[in-house]
């Protein structure tokens, strides 16, 4: 059957060139597969018959049964409309026609029961119901859509060319007349009958041709379930062959650098999250393959220390290690961090950035090929190719999403050169190094993110890594307070401010905008900051400002001085989303907070809360709000926990616009929807692995439609060229 739903669409009867080549433009149908494919986006249901005393003023779709009594024309300004008196036992309504009149006079017979269907007005004291579709009731009896009618996605230029709803369903009714409604299982029978599912040839006749609601419903979950199984099944294969192929550095001991750190210097206790985090990864640096890992872990909850330790193992096991973050600011921040960590073990650690004088720069090369620097953290400067290491073990990226596929390739390639007579060596896409006899082994890779990535799309866009999550906070952090203030709260808002100075904290004040734009109502940074100053003035108060457009000298020097605690308020735009750790800022004011999208309002509020001390988030907005911004600043004053903060972020603007351009195409679902359809996916994914753990080559003759499928997927429809 298979072969058969490759046949062009123009061979099916009661289609034609002129339709083939408007369904091939319009809506990229091509074959009969693709025509099947083509499913309803929504249903009129047509299982309930009313009676004419039944209906409400409400301008509702309906059906009614009854008998044609009369026809009459009515004079009107323009022309003439044609009525009919259509009654069933309990009532009178009219039918009316402002055109085709001629046709339907000639064809509609008095005294024939018929069944109506269209929207219905009250006029003048009774039903009307304009240009009803309309055919015999024996007819109804006997067609394919006999219940709930199948609305197409269309266009204007079809619809203008007639081929209107009820031609596109004419035409899938006399494609299942030519499969004679017969197509081939694509899913093992175990995991039919584990689930429950109907047949593929069951669903497909009631995805298009329902009898019911509850058919619909069964027709629906099985073609979900089977949409979503075969991406996972694809994720989980790459994952399977990354392992299989690309052999990894062996970590196989837990040495000195570990066992001291975490006995004698860890400066707090871990939380279980963190353990739990630390043994996947120490699971996966001991075993043969590459480690490819992300981890993710909300604003606050410990990644950082996870990354330090992971780099311990390597360091104990012989290897260099780095840490790559994609901005200036950031990887001073982890340098700082890691710097402070490393002193009582006396490693060796390095920064280098874009503005890391030459003189260092060579002091670092050289230190890093004999190999007697053992850390190198920094920003894309990491990449370039006279950076060579001695022997890189272990690659970190933070918010990885901001690099390329190419850039982290050039990472990959930094790794040991090994000739093949010392390692087992298996992957068709290893880079050669300078030597012919010898072959680059990639590192392992830890990718870190703190946007915390609804767990419905991590599956789906990266569910060829292999994920660990840092849900839980350190013990006694307290919850930051956020509340929500309009505009005309200011006076309100400034005293709070001098109330925390008084008590010696720091504030944070975060604008939208660097320069005022005349399109935008919205306060700029310097209108803001002129109207600080004025409020709290010199002497009593030292207030920094931090821009984009300033130069990297004079950021630094402002960021110090607020770190330092010269200043005790910062007025910003968002370059302090991330990069900033002061303990003591116990306050995150957002002007325009609307403007903001979900998931950069978590990230500002991280700022804050990383001391002892009660810390707040207030929200400033105009009293104007959107829906969208309405839901937005609600979910942000009531839940701190970012991953439901991201699926919130999801719902209101779609996977597309969240994973960005990049990786939008794993999400062009035919009939599945990842965020609604989330407990399909976790089954699908779940069942995906059970089948590929009991047989990883798809081999067995019950797993046999499944790879048939698989293969037929990859050969006609490219959909599985997703990269993490």
């Amino acid at each position: 059957m298979s072969a058969k739903l490759q046949t062009p669409i123009d061979y099916l009867k009661g289609v034609g060139p002129n339709r083939a080549d408007l369904l091939r433009s319009e809506l990229g149908i091509e074959t009969y597969q693709d025509l099947l494919n083509l499913f309803p986006n929504r249903y009129i249901d047509r299982t309930r018959y009313y009676k004419i005393n039944e209906l409400q003023r409400n301008n509702a779709e309906v059906q009614v049964i009854g008998t044609i009594t009369g026809f009459r024309e009515v004079a009107q300004k323009r022309g003439k409309r044609l009525v009919a008196d259509f009654k069933d036992e309990t009532g009178m309504m009219e039918l009316v026609w402002f055109r085709g009149q001629k046709w339907i006079r000639e064809s509609l017979k008095i005294g024939k029961s018929y069944v109506i269907f269209g929207r219905t007005n009250w006029f003048s004291g009774k039903y009307s119901m304009p240009h009803p579709e309309i055919e015999l009731q024996s007819e109804n009896e006997n067609n394919l859509r006999t219940a709930m009618q199948a609305i197409y996605p269309s266009t204007e230029k079809l619809s203008n060319k007639g081929v209107t709803n009820k031609v596109v369903s004419k035409i899938m009714q006399q494609l299942f007349l030519d499969t004679k409604g017969k197509f081939t299982e694509t899913l093992p029978e175990k995991t039919l009958s584990d689930l429950k599912l109907v047949s593929k040839s069951e669903a497909l006749l009631n995805i298009h041709f329902p009898k019911s609601p509850e058919l619909l419903a069964r027709a629906q979950f099985r073609l979900k379930f089977e949409e979503l199984f075969y991406i996972q099944l694809q994720l989980i294969l790459k994952n399977l062959i990354h392992k299989s192929k690309i052999k990894g550095l062996k970590f196989d001991k837990v040495g000195n650098y570990f066992n001291t750190f975490f006995n004698e210097h860890l400066p707090f206790e871990l939380t279980n999250a963190q353990k739990r985090v630390l043994k996947e990864i120490r699971f996966d640096l001991g075993s043969n393959a590459q480690m490819n890992r992300l981890l993710q872990g909300d604003v606050g909850s410990g990644k950082t220390i996870v990354a330090f330790m992971s780099i311990l193992m390597g360091l104990d096991n012989g290897f260099q290690c780095c840490l790559m973050a994609p901005t200036e600011i950031l990887s001073v921040q982890h340098y700082t961090g890691l710097k402070e960590l490393c002193k009582p073990l006396n490693i060796n650690i390095s920064l280098l950035t874009g503005s890391t004088k030459t003189s260092k720069r060579k002091e670092i090369h050289e230190n890093l090929e004999n190999g007697t620097l053992q850390i190198l953290v920094g920003t894309h400067a990491l990449l370039e190719p006279k950076v060579k290491f001695q022997n890189l073990g272990l690659a970190i990226i933070d918010e990885q999403h901001r690099f390329g596929v190419a850039q982290r390739k050039k990472l990959w390639d930094k790794g040991p050169s090994v000739s093949p007579n010392k390692i087992s060596f298996e992957n068709s896409n290893s880079t050669s190094s300078s030597s012919s006899n010898s072959k680059t082994i990639p590192p392992h890779i830890l990718v870190m993110t703190a946007t915390p990535i609804p767990r419905t799309l991590a599956m789906s866009v990266y569910g060829d890594l292999d994920i660990s999550v840092i849900d839980e906070l350190p013990a006694g952090r307290k919850a930051i307070k956020t509340v929500h203030r309009f505009d005309n709260n200011r006076l309100k808002v400034f005293r709070f401010m001098k109330d925390e100075i008084k008590k010696g904290r720091q504030i944070y004040v975060v604008y939208p905008l660097i320069q005022e734009s005349e399109h935008m109502d919205y306060k700029d940074l310097m209108d803001g900051y002129e109207s600080i100053v004025r409020e709290f003035p010199q002497p009593d108060y030292q207030i920094s400002i931090v821009h984009g457009k300033m130069k990297p000298d004079d950021k630094d020097y402002e960021m110090q001085r607020f770190v330092k605690g010269e200043t005790q308020i910062m007025v910003a735009t968002t370059v302090i989303e991330v990069g900033v750790n002061v303990p003591n800022a116990s306050v995150m004011i957002i002007e325009s907070a609307e403007r903001f999208g979900l998931s950069q309002l978590h990230q500002l509020r991280g700022r804050v809360g990383r001391g002892a001390e009660q810390s707040y988030c207030i929200l400033m907005t105009s009293r104007k709000l959107g829906e969208n911004s309405k839901t937005r600043i609600e979910t942000m004053a009531r839940s701190s926990d970012g991953f439901e903060i991201a699926e919130v972020d999801l719902k209101l603007r779609g996977p597309g616009d969240i994973m960005g351009t990049q990786q939008s195409g794993v999400l062009n679902l035919r009939i599945a929807d990842v965020v609604k359809d989330k407990d399909i996916l976790h089954e699908a994914r779940y069942q995906a692995k059970k089948i590929l753990s009991a047989d990883p080559s798809l081999s067995m003759a019950e797993h046999l439609p499944v790879l048939s499928t698989y293969r037929e997927m990859s050969k006609y429809k490219n959909i599985w060229n997703y990269i993490s």
